[in-house]
Formats: C-alpha cells, sequence, structure tokens
C-alpha cells in the first residue's frame, strides 16, 4: 500500500516532466490555442477516470489520471504563461504574467481546504475532489474559442500578417498597433540568426550558467522548503 501511494502521488510529476518536454514542439506545430484546447480536454479525462475510480473499485484509474493531469499540468504552465504574455498588451504584461504565478498559488490552497475531511476529502465524496480538476479546464474549454491565437504565432510562424492584425484589434481595440507588429518582426528576425540549445548545450554554454545556478538553487530551495511534506 506505501508503495502504490507512492507510485500515485510521484506519478504526476513524471507526467508533468513529459508533457513540459513536448510542450515547445507542440506549440510551434500547432498553436497556442489549440493546445490549450486540446490540453484542457486530457485534463477533463483524467478528471472523468479518477472520478469513476471508486465506482469501478480500481485504483489503476487514479494511476492513470494523475499521470495524465500531469501531463497536463506540465502542458499547461509553460503553454499559459506564453498565451497570456503575448495576448497582452505591453503595459500590461508583466502584470499578466505574474498572474499566473497568483493563481496556480491560489488553486493549490484551493485543493487543500477543499481536500479537508469536513469538505471534499470525506470517504463518500473523495471522488468528487479528485474530479474537480476537470471544472477549471471545462471553463476554460467554453471561454477559450471566443479568444484569437497568439499574434505573435500568426505572425512569426505562420506568416499571416492579416491574421496578426486582426487578432491585434480583437485583444487590444482599434488603434494604431503598427509598432507591436514591428517589434514582433524584429523578434523574427532576431530568432533566424539565433541558434535553439538543447538542454545540454544549455548547461555548457558558460555566458548562462549563472542563471542556470540560480533556477536550479531557488527550485532546489521551493522543494526543500517542506510545502511538499505539508
Amino acid at each position: 500500500l506505501l508503495f502504490l501511494w507512492s507510485i500515485t502521488v510521484s506519478i504526476f510529476g513524471i507526467g508533468g516532466l513529459l508533457g513540459s518536454s513536448g510542450s515547445r514542439y507542440l506549440t510551434v506545430k500547432y498553436g497556442k490555442k489549440k493546445c490549450l484546447l486540446c490540453n484542457n480536454l486530457l485534463m477533463i479525462v483524467a478528471a472523468s477516470i479518477m472520478g469513476c475510480s471508486k465506482l469501478a473499485r480500481s485504483f489503476e484509474m487514479i494511476l492513470i489520471g494523475r499521470f495524465m493531469c500531469g501531463v497536463s499540468a506540465g502542458l499547461c504552465v509553460p503553454l499559459h504563461h506564453q498565451y497570456v504574455g503575448e495576448i497582452s498588451p505591453r503595459k500590461l504584461r508583466g502584470f499578466a504574467n505574474s498572474t499566473s504565478s497568483f493563481f496556480w498559488a491560489l488553486g493549490k490552497a484551493a485543493g487543500q481546504i477543499s481536500g479537508q475531511r469536513e469538505l471534499l476529502g470525506s470517504q463518500s465524496l473523495w471522488p468528487m475532489l479528485m474530479a474537480s480538476c476537470g471544472f477549471p479546464a471545462l471553463v476554460q474549454l467554453v471561454t477559450l474559442p471566443f479568444f484569437p491565437e497568439s499574434p505573435p504565432y500568426l505572425l512569426m510562424h505562420k506568416g499571416d500578417q492579416e491574421g496578426c492584425k486582426k487578432a491585434i484589434r480583437q485583444l487590444w481595440g482599434e488603434g494604431h498597433h503598427q509598432a507591436e507588429i514591428d517589434d514582433i518582426m524584429k523578434e523574427k528576425a532576431t530568432m533566424k540568426n539565433t541558434k535553439i540549445l538543447s538542454v545540454l548545450e544549455l548547461m555548457k554554454e558558460p555566458a548562462f550558467r549563472w542563471q542556470l545556478y540560480m533556477i536550479v538553487i531557488l527550485t532546489a530551495t521551493v522543494q526543500l522548503c517542506g510545502i511538499n511534506a505539508v
């Protein structure tokens, strides 16, 4: 039982590693909006599987659902940051990106509170608690089709300048947005002359060594601070 419990907890992280590893390829090929929509479907399926696990008397369904949740979360975190940042006007971009961390922490707090035995953590209601992760995914699945694709993706990867202008007008209203389009074109030109590094090449690159050390130390400190034990 201890082994099964450990696997159930840790398999979320394994799924997250796989999901985040494939996020770059998927976003370049299909775009941020389509990836987010498909990701919501994956989370809803995972929530349904876990919600029905007690009825089916199958702990394997919890394992599968947790793994799928991990893949979905691994895809969602970089996707969400990129999409929110790219559809926000320049003056609100920093604020918009910071909301991701705020709602990430708020979601964890809501999950821990609703998981108390007095609420949804009881013997009869825990399947509903495990299925509750599908509700935010359902909300985004219903609302996201009303939003356009990321303007930088349309211009940089699809070469659709008219689609980019239409998306910008839909997001930021009518007005003169040529400066933002020029910035995207400059970024596109810069990317053509920039080599994309693999993980191993990044670790060997002296110019990024101190930034890499800082990220690793900060991430390790978060893991060692006791939050997972709590």
